[in-house]
C-alpha cells in the first residue's frame, strides 16, 4: 500500500480520473443541461429573426414595396424572441458606453503598432537565428480575399437598410401613422430641452432604451393601457363632437344673419333705384367758362348808336306821306 500510496504515476492517473470524473458529472448535471437548453433556444429565435427578414405584403400609402428590415425590426423590437432582443439591446448598450468610456481610435492605433511590431521582430529573429522567419512560416498559403457573392450580398443589405431609414423619416414626417408622427415630435420636442442637461450618448441610452423596452411594457400590459387609451379618445372624441357642434351653430347663427343684413341692403338698393327712376330729368348746368370780360375786345358802340339813328329817320320819312294822306 505503501508502494501504491508513493507511486506518482498511480497519483497521477487517480487524479486524472478523479478530474475527469467531476467534469462528466458536471456537463451532465442540471445546470449544464440548462446551459446547454438556453443556448440551443437562444440559436433557435436568432434563426428565428434572421429568417424574419422578408418584405412586408403591406406596402407604403404611396403603394411602394417596404424593405425586409421592416419586418426584421418589428420582430426584433416585439420581443417575440426576448433572448435575441435581449442581446440586441445588451449589445447596443455596450456600444454606448465603449463609444464613450473608451477611446477607440487610440487603442485601435496601440494595438496596430504592437501587432506590427511583433511581426517585424519575429521575422528579424527567425531569419537571423534559423534563417527562416517566423513570420513566414505563419503566413498563408493564399491571402484571404472577399468573394464577389458576400460583397454583393453585403452591399445588397447596407442599400436594404438606407432605404428602410428613408423610407421611415418620410413615413413618419408625412403623418402616414399619425400616432407614431405624434411620438416623435413628442422626443424631438424633449430632446430639444434635454440636450442642454444631457449629453449625447446620456441621450443615445436613453432612446436606445424606450425604443426598445416600450413595445414590451405595452405587450405585457395591453389590455390595461388600451382600456386607458380608449378612454381619453371617447373624451377626446366627445369633446371633439362638442365644439363641432357648437361651431356649427355659430355657424349656422352667423350666415342667417349674414342674409338678413343681405336682405335688407337688397331691399334699400331697390327702392333707391325705384326713387331715381320716378324723379324729373335734372336739366344740365352749363359748363362754367374761365374766360372773363376783359379778354374780349371793346364793340364799337358809336358806329352800332350812328347806324341805329339813320335806320330810324329812315323809318320816319317813309311813315309821313301817310299821315299827310
Amino acid at each position: 500500500m505503501a508502494d501504491s500510496a508513493t507511486d506518482p504515476a498511480a497519483n497521477g492517473s487517480s487524479f486524472k480520473g478523479n478530474a475527469q470524473a467531476a467534469f462528466n458529472q458536471l456537463s451532465s448535471g442540471p445546470v449544464a443541461q440548462n446551459v446547454r437548453d438556453q443556448g440551443a433556444k437562444t440559436t433557435a429565435e436568432f434563426s428565428k429573426l434572421a429568417n424574419s427578414r422578408q418584405t412586408p405584403s403591406q406596402p407604403a400609402a404611396t403603394g411602394q414595396p417596404l424593405t425586409h428590415y421592416h419586418s426584421f425590426f418589428s420582430e426584433l423590437l416585439s420581443w417575440n424572441n426576448p433572448r435575441a432582443s435581449a442581446i440586441a439591446y445588451a449589445s447596443v448598450v455596450s456600444l454606448i458606453f465603449v463609444a464613450r468610456y473608451l477611446d477607440v481610435i487610440r487603442y485601435t492605433l496601440k494595438l496596430t503598432y504592437l501587432a506590427l511590431g511583433v511581426t517585424v521582430l519575429a521575422e528579424a529573429a527567425g531569419k537571423a537565428t534559423i534563417g527562416t522567419g517566423l513570420a513566414t512560416q505563419l503566413r498563408p498559403r493564399k491571402y484571404y480575399t472577399i468573394p464577389r457573392e458576400t460583397l454583393d450580398s453585403l452591399i445588397g443589405d447596407v442599400h436594404e437598410l438606407l432605404n428602410f431609414f428613408v423610407i421611415e423619416s418620410q413615413r413618419v414626417f408625412f403623418a402616414e401613422n399619425v400616432s407614431v408622427s405624434a411620438v416623435a415630435a413628442l422626443g424631438a420636442f424633449l430632446s430639444y430641452y434635454l440636450v442642454k442637461i444631457v449629453p449625447y450618448w446620456g441621450l443615445a441610452l436613453i432612446a436606445t432604451t424606450i425604443l426598445f423596452f416600450a413595445p414590451l411594457i405595452y405587450t405585457t400590459n395591453q389590455e390595461l393601457i388600451d382600456h386607458y387609451l380608449k378612454q381619453a379618445s371617447d373624451v377626446v372624441g366627445s369633446q371633439t363632437e362638442q365644439l363641432r357642434q357648437i361651431a356649427s351653430k355659430h355657424t349656422s347663427q352667423a350666415t342667417e344673419l349674414t342674409k338678413q343684413y343681405m336682405g335688407d341692403y337688397t331691399a334699400k338698393a331697390q327702392q333707391m333705384l325705384r326713387g331715381r327712376s320716378a324723379s324729373p330729368e335734372v336739366a344740365p348746368k352749363p359748363a362754367q367758362s374761365n374766360l372773363k370780360d376783359s379778354d374780349f375786345p371793346k364793340a364799337p358802340k358809336e358806329a352800332i348808336k350812328h347806324q341805329q339813328e339813320e335806320e330810324s329817320s329812315e323809318e320816319e320819312s317813309e311813315d309821313e306821306p301817310l299821315i299827310s294822306a
